[in-house]
């Protein structure tokens, strides 16, 4: 790889790619990905590192846009990596997504698959129940935010005005940014810490992760009345603690009351959420008597409903704290704790499996294990194209794909939420 000069270069857009890039071609036919770009923008650009087949650029002027780029709304978008669709109106946005799944599934996965439907989000903005900042001290200042767009060692100092947030989860932003005094003296030491700022029915909760010592949490509770605990972890492998305030946290998740504690998950938005469970129950159609694995279960939402049908429900799930709530909540059922690729070769055979792994996906070990005892049908919710169409890959000729749909969890951004269902005739 080696670096360009910084001599511009005519291009025409022809679509996104799965970073939220545009891409079009270099006069010598090489592909160029160029962020803040829209299909049909000439634009005037700086080509900035080339590879072989490809190269990156910088936007340095728009002379022609197309016809869906729009002014983006949020006055820090010019330098935050947080979003990189905002350019786009909405009807493009979810265009853009779809078009990426299919050609993603496509080019890793080798499967011959239309482009998916896709649902839109009940809300373009102020969707997000929980955001995660990155905060530095250097300098004697601190800056506090989101990667500065394509520049990852950077942070760009993000307060309130993220049009992300849901109202109640700006709020305390902002209230947590004005407390905390100088140096964030009120946080735990150290250069560089992660904060997850999670709004929930019951109030707002703090994980934080890395530095040294405790802070003063409790005068943190005090001077921001929206925040009902506070947790640390060191690393991301370890479970969290409290540290300050309220056990837990209380929830309404659908029809159902959950408790929040550390660093739990569910999903960000919660209004898509409920889209997207309802189809994946509506696809595991009659359970009763059928023996479900809910892999990667979290707080077992999927489990609940399916163990209410009749379904015979194993659930497994490596974050302990998570399965914990979960069996709390549900005492008949049975939750395996550990990593998904050791536990699920002893519950197959099973009538339907559920897979919601993380952005990583699944270990290659849970592949073979599908493959190896396959169920009668797999549906699998992706937050990543091309972790799924590896997986997928890995799954073998076994298995076919029976129908495909999207859900647009994170507007704004150009990550998409795919549930992909799969049957395989040799069960």
């Amino acid at each position: 790889m080696k670096q360009a000069a910084p001599d511009t270069v005519a291009v025409t857009i022809d679509g996104i790619g799965s970073g939220g890039a545009g891409v079009g071609r270099l006069p010598d036919g090489r592909a160029v990905f160029v962020q803040r770009t829209a299909a049909g923008d000439e634009a005037e650009v700086s080509v900035e590192v080339e590879h072989k087949r490809w190269a990156r650029a910088r936007l340095v002027e728009v002379t022609h846009e197309g016809l869906h780029r729009r002014t983006p709304p949020c006055p820090l978008y010019v330098r935050c990596g947080g979003c990189t669709l905002q350019h786009l109106d909405y009807a493009a946005q979810l265009s853009a997504k779809a078009q990426m799944v299919a050609e993603t599934l496509r080019r890793i996965g080798a499967l011959d698959i239309e482009v998916p439907s896709i649902e839109r989000s009940p809300h373009e903005f102020h969707y997000r129940n929980r955001a995660s900042f990155t905060l530095l001290r250097a300098g004697g200042r601190v800056i506090a935010g989101y990667h500065v767009l394509e520049n990852p060692g950077r942070i760009l100092d993000v307060d309130e005005r993220c049009l992300l947030l849901e109202p109640s989860l700006a709020a305390a932003w902002r209230a947590l940014r004005a407390s905390w005094g100088p140096q964030a003296a009120l946080l735990p030491a150290g250069a560089r810490l992660r904060l997850t700022l999670r709004a929930a029915a019951g109030g707002c909760s703090l994980l934080i992760e890395g530095g040294q010592g405790r802070g003063q949490p409790e005068a943190l509770l005090a001077a921001v009345p929206a925040l009902r605990s506070i947790w640390s972890r060191r690393d991301p492998a370890d479970r969290s603690r409290r540290i300050a305030g309220d056990a837990a946290l209380e929830e309404q998740w659908g029809a159902e009351s959950i408790t929040m504690r550390g660093g739990v998950f569910v999903q960000v938005n919660r209004a898509m959420a409920a889209s997207l469970e309802a189809y994946v129950l509506e696809r595991a159609g009659a359970v009763h008597g059928r023996r479900v694995v809910d892999a990667y279960c979290g707080i077992g939402a999927y489990t609940s409903r399916l163990m209410h049908a009749g379904a015979i429900v194993t659930g497994i799930e490596i974050d302990a704290d998570a399965t914990a709530e979960a069996a709390a909540r549900l005492p008949d059922a049975r939750f395996m704790v550990g990593p998904v690729e050791k536990l699920l070769p002893h519950v197959l055979p099973a009538d339907l499996v559920i897979a919601n792994p993380p952005r990583a996906g699944m270990h290659h070990d849970a592949c073979n294990a599908l493959r190896a005892a396959p169920p009668g049908r797999l549906l699998y919710v992706s937050c990543d194209p091309a972790t799924l169409a590896r997986d997928v890959a890995r799954l073998g000729p076994a298995f076919t794909i029976a129908s495909t749909r999207c859900f647009d969890m994170f507007p704004q951004t150009a990550h998409v939420e795919t549930v992909l269902e799969l049957t395989c005739a040799t069960s």
